[in-house]
Formats: C-alpha cells, structure tokens, sequence
C-alpha cells in the first residue's frame, strides 16, 4: 500500500453492567486507550474481554479494527457528540486502511504481531446502547463504514505508532466492504455469493448463510 498505514490508538475495555429499558446488559464495547505496548493474544488484547461469547470474540474476532477516517463522517452525521477513539468500540483505530481495499484473508504485520483480516462487524443493539442513539444500528450498517475483525495468526506486543504493514494479499480479493454489500443491498449478486466460497478465512457462519442465499436463488425460476 501506498499511503501511511499506522495503529494510532490500542483500545480496551473490560464488560461492564449497563441499563437498557430498565434491564441490566452486560457489555464490553466500552473501550478505552490505552499508552505503551499491550500483548495480543490469540483471542484478545490483554485487559480487553467480550461479555457475551455466542456473537462476540472467538479466535475469528480477536481484535476489531476500525478506520479513524470514519471518524469524520460520524462527528457529521451526530453534531455535538463527542467521539473518542474507541467509540465504536474497536481495539485499534487505524489510517490507512479501508473496507472497499482489504481483502478477506489479507495478512499484516502490526508490531511483533501477525493478523489477518477476516469479515466485517455486524453491529448489534449495543451499539444503540453505547451511542444512545436507536437508530445507530441501522445507520452504522446502511454507511457501510463497518470496520472489520481480524484473527490473530502470530501474538505480540502492539502500540500507538505502530506500522501496519501488509505480508500477504490474499489472491480471492473478496473485500470486506463486498461481504457487507452481499448482506445488505446486493442479495441477489450470485456472482460474488459463488466467489467468497473459496476464500478460506472467510468464517463458517457467513459461507453457511450465503449458502442458503445462494440456493434460494438457484431454486427461482429462471427468465427465458
């Protein structure tokens, strides 16, 4: 890549007990900075964890990495609201990097660490939670400035300042922001739904449901 590819901010955040509706919610999208070098294990950054384990975390979700570039969008679209790093509750803040550029299965050096690119963030109402906005989940995913996970191929030592610098391109080139354009507004793309198949670091549970996608679209009858 070109242009200047750096980690400008290591979030992280442990779960914490917050009130929605009346109800108590146990999340960990609170994030925080964090100075000097973390380690970044194979599951998380140390001092990071994720409060429910069915959606969030996993060796595929190890850290969640988000474009400080969109940063501006949102102070845009939410005048008056303050915007820490982290508010999207990402572990890194990043420049440089881009959905509509990174491949699935794209492979980087980030500090002593090695990552890999893997899919995109799928919001969930905690979002809403965080941002006290209900609408945030909608409009997060509809800008389809999602941001993206990473699984953890080799731990290390990370901090603000580090280079990202990519080893491998993954040779599918399936983006990331193709993945969120399949969920969202290109559903019946067969196409594309038949090329992310091959792509091995794309998870399971997303090849599972474009396969349903895909054979919903083979059984329509066909024009002509």
């Amino acid at each position: 890549m070109k242009r200047e590819t750096k980690l400008i901010s290591v979030n992280v955040g442990l779960p914490r007990i917050v009130m929605n509706n009346g109800d108590p919610v146990a999340t960990g999208i609170f994030k925080e900075p964090v100075a000097g070098r973390v380690i970044l294990r194979k599951l998380n950054l140390d001092g990071d964890r994720q409060a429910d384990l069915s959606v969030h975390g996993g060796p595929s979700k190890a850290v969640y990495v988000y474009p400080s570039e969109h940063y501006d969008y949102w102070e845009q679209e939410l005048p008056g609201m303050k915007l820490p790093w982290g508010m999207f509750g990402e572990n890194f803040t990043t420049t440089g990097l881009f959905e509509s550029e990174l491949n699935i299965g794209d492979k980087f050096r980030v500090g002593s660490s090695l990552v890999m690119v893997t899919e995109p963030r799928m919001p969930c109402y905690k979002l809403g939670i965080k941002f006290g906005h209900l609408d945030i989940v909608k409009r997060f995913l509809a800008s389809e400035r999602t941001g993206f996970y990473c699984a953890v191929l080799q731990e290390g030592e990370v901090g603000t300042g580090d280079r990202i610098e990519l080893i491998e391109e993954d040779r599918h080139r399936v983006k990331v922001s193709d993945i969120t354009r399949l969920y969202i507004r290109e559903k019946d793309n067969a196409e594309l739904l038949r090329r992310l198949f091959v792509v091995e670091a794309l998870p399971d549970n997303w090849k599972n449901y474009f396969q349903h996608r895909l054979e919903k679209l083979n059984a329509l009858p066909q024009e002509g």
